[in-house]
C-alpha cells in the first residue's frame, strides 16, 4: 500500500531526525565545554591560592615549632621531613580536588546536550502526523505491528480524535493484512471514548483481554525506545569514546 512506512523506514525516518540535529548538538556540546573550561580554570587558581596561602601559614607555623623543638635538642631534620609529607599530601589532595570538579563538570555538560538532543527530537515527532497520506500508512503498520504481538480475536485500539479517520482506514487496512497473514480473523474496535490525548504526537495504543495487556505504540513510546537502544551510539558519537574505558564490545 502506497505511503506505508515498515519499521525499517520508521527508524530510517527517526535516524534522520537524530542526522539533522546532530550538527546543532555538536555546537552546543563545544559552547558548554568551553564555558566549563573557562570555569574550571578560574575554580583551579582560586583554589591553587588558596592552598599556597594555607600551605605557607602551616609552614611557618610548623617552622616556628621546629625551632622551639630545635632548642629542646629535638633533631630538625625529622621535622622537616614531616612538613615535606604533609605539603606533598595537600599537593595531591588539591590536584585530586580539581580533578573530579573538572570530570563532573564534563558529564553535566553532556547530560545537558543529551537533554537538548531529545527534548528538539520530541518537538519534531509533531510533524509527522502533518502528511495525512505518510501518517495514515504509518498508523495502519503500528496497528498491524501490535496485532502481531498480541495475536487476540478481539482488540481495542485508542488513538487521538484529530486521528479517528484515518484510524478507521488504517484498521481495515491492518485488518486484511493480519488475514492475509495469518488465515484467522481478528475484531479490531476502535474505542472513541478514551483517545489519546491530544498533546501526544500521534501513534496507536492497542489492548486486549478487557485492557489487562496494554501495548503503547505512541510516537512518543517509540522514540523512549529508540533513544534507550540508541543512547551508547549517540554518546560516541557526539562525544568519542570515554578515555576511562579499557574494553569496548
Amino acid at each position: 500500500m502506497a505511503g506505508r512506512l515498515n519499521d525499517n523506514e520508521v527508524a530510517k525516518e527517526m535516524d534522520k531526525m537524530v542526522q539533522f540535529i546532530k550538527q546543532e548538538a555538536f555546537e552546543k556540546a563545544k559552547e558548554i565545554k568551553v564555558k566549563a573550561d573557562e570555569e574550571f580554570n578560574i575554580e583551579k587558581a582560586k583554589l591553587v591560592r588558596q592552598e599556597t596561602l594555607a600551605i605557607e601559614a602551616f609552614y611557618q607555623k610548623k617552622m616556628k615549632q621546629a625551632e622551639v623543638q630545635k632548642r629542646m635538642y629535638v633533631p630538625a631534620k625529622l621535622h622537616f621531613f614531616f612538613l615535606f609529607l604533609l605539603m606533598t599530601f595537600f599537593k595531591i589532595s588539591a590536584q585530586s580536588t580539581h580533578v573530579n570538579k573538572s570530570r563532573l563538570k564534563i558529564l553535566q555538560a553532556r547530560q545537558a546536550v543529551l537533554g537538548t538532543l531529545f527534548t528538539d527530537m520530541r518537538k519534531r515527532l509533531q510533524t509527522i502526523s502533518q502528511d495525512p497520506a505518510k501518517y495514515g500508512g504509518f498508523l495502519q503498520n503500528l496497528i498491524l505491528q501490535c496485532l502481531f504481538r498480541l495475536m487476540d480475536p478481539l482488540v481495542t485500539v485508542q488513538g487521538r480524535k484529530q486521528d479517528i479517520a484515518l484510524l478507521k482506514a488504517a484498521i481495515e487496512g491492518a485488518k486484511k493484512e493480519y488475514i492475509a497473514t495469518f488465515g484467522s480473523d481478528v475484531t479490531i474496535v476502535l474505542d472513541e471514548s478514551n483517545p489519546v490525548p491530544e498533546s501526544s504526537a500521534g501513534g496507536v495504543v492497542v489492548s486486549s483481554n478487557d485492557g489487562r495487556i496494554r501495548l503503547d505504540n505512541t510516537l512518543e513510546a517509540r522514540l523512549d525506545i529508540l533513544a534507550e537502544t540508541m543512547l551508547p551510539e549517540i554518546r560516541l558519537e557526539l562525544f568519542g569514546p570515554s578515555p576511562n574505558r579499557k574494553f569496548f564490545n
